[in-house]
């Protein structure tokens, strides 16, 4: 059986943001055992699934991504929607749009340092939408 819906998170400023507990709030009951596929329809952010104890990690993470698509590269061509927009894409891109967890006893199996992030690589980026499917 599979099962689909739509998550709508609310705006973050630019950063790594742990989501789990959002997510989680918005699921229906889960099946004992399955799959969830998780998938962010934008292009300017992204999904990852990373440390979720030390908070250090999502800046340092957020610093490297930043380290390694900086703005204002005179090479872009894509600057229309301002000087963090192509290097958002470049980001998004290294992240993914999508993370996929088993499901165990009715739970998100991930492991007990492991949390869902939404990499939001806009200044504005506003609110995003998540298409959850679930594989049971």
């Amino acid at each position: 059986m599979i099962q689909q819906y739509e998550i709508r998170l609310p705006a973050f400023r630019r950063g790594i943001h742990l989501v789990t507990q959002l997510i989680e709030e918005n699921l229906n009951d889960l099946p004992e055992k399955g799959m969830i596929n998780i998938f962010i329809k934008h292009t300017s952010a992204g999904l990852t699934i990373n440390e979720n104890a030390d908070p250090t990690v999502r800046h340092d993470l957020e610093k490297w991504l930043d380290k390694s698509a900086p703005e204002n590269e005179p090479y872009y061509r894509h600057t229309m929607e301002g000087d963090d927009d192509m290097p958002a894409h470049i980001k998004s891109t290294l992240t993914g749009s999508s993370v996929t967890i088993p499901i165990t006893d009715g739970r998100l199996n991930m492991g007990t340092w492991q949390g869902v992030y939404l990499c939001e690589f806009r200044n504005h980026g506003g609110a995003r939408k998540l298409v959850v499917t679930i594989y049971s």
